[in-house]
């Protein structure tokens, strides 16, 4: 299993796609191949349900304190969705970077570029998973046996809206095999933690070599 590397800045991954298309069973094997990776503790204005802990699975906060976070630059993203504010904290993702740390994000097309265009994006890696086909999506959304015949024909309507911000990622993938999406997953963070931006420790170790070059002179 791939460990945490002290001498570099963590990732901020995010990893969009229409329901269905696999993107909470790839986010949770991406995690069982490396456990350092960690999701993102969102912020919320919505009642705490029945046994929701405040700082694990959320952040609850008042309408008011959410809003002055957002006024305060606080938040890396956020958005209202069915009356209630949902957003992420800035600061837990700076220290998780700063510290070497890998953070998930589980966010659609509006989220992801409010994080592209905040100051953490030269650290940010985004994917976009799409399925083989409308078809497929379909059917994997009524094998999941979660949800009425209306919940899915809503998420249906609402499938091409995200899958129509496709370009906006800097990797797509189409999802045709679980197995083998998830081995280009871990191909692509694997070079993502290779970035120069990521290797802070580069800068020093080159000037090292100057300093001997120039002494050979």
């Amino acid at each position: 299993m791939p460990a945490k590397t002290a001498d570099r800045r963590g990732l901020l991954i995010i990893l969009s796609s229409p329901s269905g298309a696999g993107k909470s069973t790839l986010a949770k094997r991406l995690r069982e191949w490396d456990s350092s990776i960690r999701f993102s503790v969102s912020a919320t204005t919505r009642e705490p349900r029945p046994g929701e802990v405040d700082g694990k699975d959320y952040h609850f906060l008042t309408e008011e304190a959410f809003k002055s976070s957002v006024e305060e630059g606080e938040m890396l993203e956020h958005a209202r969705v069915f009356g209630n504010y949902y957003g992420s904290p800035r600061a837990a993702v700076q220290d998780a970077i700063d510290a070497g740390q890998d953070v998930l994000f589980d966010i659609d097309w509006q989220g992801a570029q409010q994080i592209s265009n905040s100051p953490l994006n030269q650290h940010t890696l985004s994917i976009f998973l799409l399925p083989p086909s409308i078809t497929e999506l379909h059917r994997r959304l009524q094998d999941r046996g979660q949800d009425g015949a209306d919940v899915i024909a809503d998420r249906m309507r609402k499938s091409w809206d995200e899958i129509s911000h496709w370009d906006a990622y800097d990797f797509v993938l189409v999802n045709d095999n679980l197995d083998d999406t998830e081995q280009k997953l871990r191909a692509i963070l694997t070079a993502a933690r290779l970035r120069r931006t990521q290797q802070p420790s580069i800068t020093s170790h080159v000037r090292q070599l100057q300093t001997e070059f120039e002494a050979t002179q």
